[in-house]
């Protein structure tokens, strides 16, 4: 007999950027900040990600895309990739993502399925939750206590034999 399971996943709306912590309104701002460095003359529409290190600093990444589909990378994986490899040592304490089309405002959006499983794994690597801020509509904003929290069967270090 199968038994349901029942995913509970909490993700806090926040009305407006005024109601963000000090640490979360420069992670989102500089989230916001970073899609004006993005490269996307194909699709025009510009993402930044931001994330809050422990050292106070903030890393930005941005997505690149290239003509030759699918070489481009989400700024999600560009912020995450190089940090470790810019600074490895560094743990991170906060994630926001910010998208806009090439006219117009900010949009609500959420990360790809490959952009969810790497933000899994370095959750995962640090062994902490990293808490993530999310565009919703209408000025509003996401606020999740986990990056895993967007995988909730994600696959992990743990699946693989041995």
């Amino acid at each position: 007999m199968a038994h349901p399971l029942h995913l509970t996943i909490t993700v806090e709306v926040v009305a407006s950027e005024a109601d963000l912590t000090p640490a979360e309104a420069v992670t989102w701002q500089a989230a916001r900040a970073a899609t004006n460095h993005s490269y996307a003359p194909y699709s025009r529409f510009h993402v930044g990600a931001a994330l809050l290190l422990d050292d106070g600093t903030i890393f930005r990444g941005t997505n690149q895309e290239n003509a030759a589909f699918p070489s481009g990378l989400c700024a999600e994986r560009t912020a995450l990739f190089g940090l470790a490899a810019a600074h490895p040592e560094r743990r991170i304490l906060g994630m926001a993502v910010a998208a806009r089309p090439a006219t117009g405002d900010f949009v609500p959006i959420t990360s790809c399925g490959a952009c969810r499983q790497v933000m899994a794994e370095y959750e995962h690597r640090q062994n902490q939750a990293i808490p993530l801020l999310l565009p919703g509509p209408d000025g509003s904003i996401y606020r999740f206590r986990s990056l895993s929290d967007l995988l909730p069967f994600g696959f992990s270090a743990d699946d693989l034999p041995g």
